[in-house]
């Protein structure tokens, strides 16, 4: 018997990473020693406290039964971090939710609030998710261009008036992932007016809120006056302190939206391992001396790869924050022709940019997941690629 995946599953293309990931072994066994810069996983150890709460709990049995939610202390913990962090005082009991990472969240949230037909703004190009998920409910996502001329800012006062009455959700991510760009208290105002306007919930995904460069701070969504009335935020403790293995995140904001996610998720899950909430709440609260000395690292990594990529003769965009850079390719390639053949000619592996939408056409996404030696490697590697692509 044949078994037929659904329409909506017939809709969504086999993800990037899955067919990258096919690409990278099988260079690796035409012998290629394998500089991946393509998955943004990173490389450095969560910080000890984490690893050492981690260990201490998973001994002890009676932490291997179902938790069912959050235990006792996370949203508390969460509070505290929203509050030191971002100057956002959030009631733990009606304004935060714990998820299994944030990507989880964000492809349930669709589910729970999107219904077949329904309009969700996404940014283009945007993390892939953000489209799959709406395509998952059943809605219909509705591209905003992400274009260098406006900031990577999507133009709220271009969309139709027609459109925006039809539309429900507002997806918008700043530190940008895979557009590593950053937006301003002003620009959150205006999303807020914007939903306010047209009376729609507008969904930020923060989870690259502590990897910002050059001593600039991101602001939340949620500290802008009148955001926790019409919006949500997603954040992770994947990237902030590199547990991504761990899978667990949360969001917060508006009650009424998180309620409806929660009664989803009473459907699905039974909640995350008793141990990794532990680690999690001793991250949360923990003194944050380690973020700063992580973001200086990613920084000289930054450098290193910016800096080597010129002098191999290829000019980026110096990224302003995430563990990214969002690079425009030469002239002559399509963006997964440069990818894919990078990766059989070097072993340098980086994602193409049309995986995250129809405008990441011309781009490839670099990351920062390697220590500077290997990024100044990568980048010789990939100028002597192009030397020979240009004769």
């Amino acid at each position: 018997m044949e078994i037929q995946p659904s329409d909506r599953i017939r809709d969504l293309e086999t993800g990037i990473f899955s067919e990258l990931a096919r690409r990278k072994h099988a260079a690796k066994q035409a012998g290629r020693d394998i500089i991946d810069l393509s998955v943004g996983s990173p490389d450095l150890p969560p910080p000890p406290i984490v690893m050492e709460t981690l260990a201490r709990e998973a001994q002890d049995p009676r932490n291997y039964g179902y938790t069912l939610a959050a235990i006792p202390g996370f949203a508390e913990a969460v509070a505290h971090f929203y509050h030191t962090r971002y100057g956002v005082d959030l009631d733990p009991a009606r304004e935060v939710i714990q998820l299994m990472g944030s990507q989880d969240g964000l492809a349930h949230l669709a589910m729970a609030l999107i219904n077949p037909g329904d309009i969700v703004f996404v940014p283009d190009p945007g993390y892939p998710i953000y489209e799959a998920g709406v395509r998952i409910a059943g809605g219909v996502p509705y591209p905003l261009p992400l274009q260098a001329d406006h900031g990577f800012l999507p133009d709220l006062d271009a969309i139709p008036p027609d459109v925006a009455r039809r539309a429900r959700m507002l997806i918008l991510s700043y530190p940008g992932n895979p557009v590593t760009a950053l937006a301003d208290e002003a620009f959150f105002e205006r999303a807020v007016a914007f939903a306010r306007n047209y009376e729609l919930l507008v969904v930020h995904d923060f989870a690259y809120s502590e990897l910002v460069f050059d001593g600039v701070r991101a602001p939340s969504f949620l500290s802008v006056p009148g955001a926790k009335e019409v919006g949500i935020e997603f954040n992770s403790l994947s990237k902030t302190f590199n547990m991504a293995g761990c899978r667990i995140g949360y969001v917060c904001g508006h009650p009424g939206a998180l309620a409806a996610l929660m009664a989803l998720k009473s459907h699905i899950d039974y909640g995350v391992f008793a141990p990794i909430q532990r680690a999690a709440i001793a991250a949360l609260t923990a003194d944050p001396t380690p973020l700063t000395e992580q973001v200086h690292i990613y920084e000289r990594r930054r450098d290193a790869l910016v800096e080597a990529l010129d002098e191999a003769g290829w000019r980026i965009d110096r990224p302003q924050a995430t563990m990214f850079a969002w690079a425009r390719i030469p002239d002559g390639f399509t963006s997964r022709e440069f990818s894919f053949s990078l990766l059989e000619a070097t072993g340098v592996a980086v994602t193409p940019g049309d995986a995250f939408g129809q405008r990441g056409e011309g781009f490839v996404r670099i990351a920062l997941v390697q220590p500077e030696q290997r990024l100044r490697e990568a980048a010789r590697r990939i100028g002597d690629f192009l030397r020979h692509h240009a004769r």
